[in-house]
């Protein structure tokens, strides 16, 4: 610092080159936040917007406990809300654990060769994908050939499919940020490689984790197309069974195998119409979406800073 400052007070020319330098990284930093501020504007002008138009039907608890209807006035969100925290809880259920321990054994188990990269290229070209080719690769594997029909389990496990490759990812890239004295110092105390992955790289490398697969998630429960492909309902006046029972065994498995619908559909479904108060059904739907949506990530926040307490670099 010193010598940067005595040689700009003896070399005029490259005081000058430093003050522009200074100028570019200032100006540089004001035009990024003022990016910043502008999507989060737009995005916040929306997002209210929408809430407005939609609030005659927010207000009233009989839009999120009646099914569609053919009258606006009448028509409710009960089977598209339930429909999406089934499917996006069974996509979770999948996703997550096959994800994350594909990413831990490509990061930490497989050996480093030509076979490896050709792994990371394709899987990372997976992520990138356009959701349509899931959906028909779901319809022809899971409706057709494995005969689990249009139902629940299909979407789950078309979801979960288009965003494991962003659930590897992003957890190799969680797990190479860690440095790699950490896990030198855990081997000098004779530490297994179980050990540390389990004791030092996971716990170092959950908010990135979570950070992923919350952006996962919150792709999957917006998608339309994949599920319209594998015959996702534009009208049900139903719910699945429910999971839970009464009677023994308590648990039951039969709505996996229910026809369902999702926010983005009945949404999709309502915007097609041309009665201009389906439409208001429409803006108050995808408030409710957005609002799931941001619950998500702030469970995941949440989360993310009690998994984190107490460990220090």
């Amino acid at each position: 610092m010193l010598t940067a400052r005595f040689s700009e007070l003896t070399d005029p020319i490259l005081g000058r080159q430093l003050h522009r330098r200074k100028l570019f990284n200032l100006g540089f930093a004001v035009v990024g936040l003022l990016a910043i501020l502008v999507a989060l504007l737009t995005l916040t002008a929306l997002i209210v917007n929408m809430a407005m138009s939609g609030w005659p039907r927010l207000s009233t608890i009989e839009f999120f406990t009646s099914f569609p209807s053919r009258r606006p006035e009448n028509a409710g969100i009960l089977a598209a809300w339930v429909g999406s925290l089934l499917v996006i809880s069974v996509t979770a259920l999948i996703a997550v654990p096959l994800g994350v321990a594909a990413g831990i054994y490509l990061e930490e188990y497989a050996r480093k060769n030509w076979f490896l990269e050709f792994i990371e290229v394709n899987v990372t070209n997976l992520a990138g994908v356009p959701s349509i080719i899931y959906g028909l690769l779901a319809l022809g594997v899971f409706v057709y050939e494995f005969k689990l029909g249009r139902s629940v389990i299909t979407a789950g496990l078309t979801l979960a499919l288009l965003i494991l490759p962003i659930v590897i990812v992003t957890t190799r890239e969680s797990l190479r940020s860690i440095p790699q004295t950490i896990r030198e110092a855990a081997y000098a105390v004779g530490a297994t490689r179980w050990q540390v992955v389990w004791h030092h790289a996971l716990p170092y490398s959950v908010g990135g984790i979570m950070t992923g697969t919350i952006i996962g998630l919150s792709r999957a429960i917006g998608e339309t197309s994949s599920l319209i492909t594998i015959g996702a309902l534009t009208f049900i006046a139903f719910l699945p069974d429910s999971p839970i029972q009464s009677k023994p065994p308590f648990i039951s498995w039969q709505w996996l195998s229910s026809p369902f619908t999702v926010m983005p559909i009945q949404m999709f479904n309502w915007v097609s119409r041309p009665n201009p108060e389906f439409q208001i059904n429409a803006a108050a739907a995808g408030t409710v979406l957005m609002s799931m949506t941001l619950l998500m990530n702030g469970i995941a926040i949440y989360l993310r800073y009690q998994l984190r307490r107490g460990i220090k670099w």
